[in-house]
């Protein structure tokens, strides 16, 4: 086995976006669907992996450390379980991985999966950074402004289905009416995005109440439901994989399902900046950029909720609205992980009528159990109704064991809803 050099690795050069297939974890799984898109029309060759099972987190523990968190062994077993498959030629193949640049350790992920790809045999495949804090200066995965552009409409357009979908599907008449449109009109916005439409801020308020309309045409029967909401780690939040199919358990338990969108934890990085800069001292404009990318944000925010209450659905909170939920609870200087956002989530949930709440987070991710598990006690005492349960997720847990917890939760809540009812 050769030596890991951490200063000698591959580099994912220029002239790769015309010759190598970058293969991409999934993560949001409607999200990545649009960005795949985007990032093939803009010159890449992209495939968004799919393929699980227990053999991916037991790649993971053989190539990295076992006390590494819970994403980085999925991420890196998921890469390597595809590579061995014999699919694609790994003379051409790159890997892309995101790096959120702040006190998560998923900012030192690639290094780990650079390791892991000597260690397994595959030393010459490179690994491109998904970034905007300036790590991996010399990649050839170049972020220029048209692509940021559509990767941000993407996010937008993806919470937009996200929400419509998890609130048509529970009650529609006819199962599976809900998923058929969200795959039309993933379909349509690519095609949108292949003529430059629907990218910019006016394009898509435009957009907005015709897709709200589209989903508020499907019959329905409004019965009553548990609701539940779903936070924690953005990577277990989101990923199917990492989170056993939460989302998939809690359909088939009859529930309606609410996942805060991904925009979220972008403003949230995004307000993080202006925060240090008031907490710490900084440049002036190390707090006005960021305040005026969130007004732009804001703005499509604005209108995507006013075309979600206008078509008779439920609107998430505005960012701008879920820095002021933590006051009293926690500091919003509170910012490693997922931090003040995962408590702002969860109340902003309770608030909303979603007060079952599971909490998903990375066995031994400290920064989630002080700002998700660590929070719940706070969070009951303000609003007795809240019904939390904290879900570790982690290659020694069973699936059995975190859905007979998420059972015990949905319990208490299928009571109280026959106390409402009666």
């Amino acid at each position: 086995m050769p030596d890991f050099d951490p200063g000698q690795y591959p580099r994912f050069t220029k002239e790769m976006k015309q010759t190598h297939t970058i293969l991409i974890p999934n993560m949001a799984v409607l999200h990545f669907r649009l960005m795949k898109i985007a990032l093939e029309q803009a010159g890449y060759h992209v495939e968004v992996l799919g393929n699980c099972g227990s053999q991916v987190a037991q790649l993971g523990l053989k190539y990295v450390h076992n006390d590494t968190c819970y994403p980085a062994l999925l991420v890196i077993g998921q890469f390597l379980d595809a590579l061995n498959s014999g699919q694609y030629d790994l003379d051409h193949t790159a890997l892309l991985i995101t790096q959120t640049g702040g006190g998560c350790r998923a900012s030192n992920y690639i290094h780990l999966l650079r390791k892991a790809l000597v260690k397994a045999g595959y030393p010459q495949i490179p690994v491109a950074s998904l970034n905007f804090s300036g790590l991996e200066k010399d990649s050839g995965f170049q972020l220029t402004l048209p692509l940021i552009r559509r990767l941000l409409a993407c996010i937008f357009y993806g919470d937009l289905l996200m929400t419509l979908r998890n609130q048509v599907a529970p009650y529609e008449d006819t199962p599976g009416q809900a998923d058929a449109l969200t795959d039309r009109w993933i379909q349509e916005l690519g095609n949108r995005f292949a003529l430059g439409r629907g990218i910019s801020a006016g394009e898509m308020k435009r957009a907005f109440p015709g897709i709200v309309q589209d989903f508020a045409a499907i019959p329905i029967t409004h019965v009553p439901k548990v609701k539940v909401g779903v936070v924690g780690e953005i990577y277990v939040k989101y990923s199917p994989l990492g989170n056993n199919s939460l989302e998939e358990f809690l359909a088939s338990e009859g529930c309606e399902v609410n996942v805060p969108g991904l925009m979220g934890f972008c403003q949230y990085c995004i307000f993080n900046m202006s925060e240090t800069k008031r907490l710490y001292g900084g440049k002036a404009w190390e707090e006005f950029a960021p305040e005026f990318l969130l007004s732009y944000l804001d703005g499509i925010e604005v209108a995507m909720g006013d075309a979600l209450r206008a078509g008779g659905f439920h609107a998430p909170a505005r960012f701008k609205e879920l820095i002021k939920l933590p006051d009293g609870i926690i500091s919003l200087g509170a910012k490693m992980g997922e931090g003040w956002l995962l408590t702002a989530e969860m109340i902003e949930l309770v608030e909303s009528g979603y007060e079952n709440i599971v909490c998903a987070q990375p066995f031994g991710c400290l920064p989630n159990h002080i700002v998700g598990k660590g929070m719940v006690s706070k969070i009951r005492a303000e609003y007795p109704t809240a019904n939390i349960t904290p879900i570790d997720y982690d290659p020694s847990a069973t699936k059995v064991n975190q859905e007979n917890r998420i059972k015990l939760m949905l319990a208490v809540a299928r009571e109280r809803l026959e106390a409402k009812a009666q």
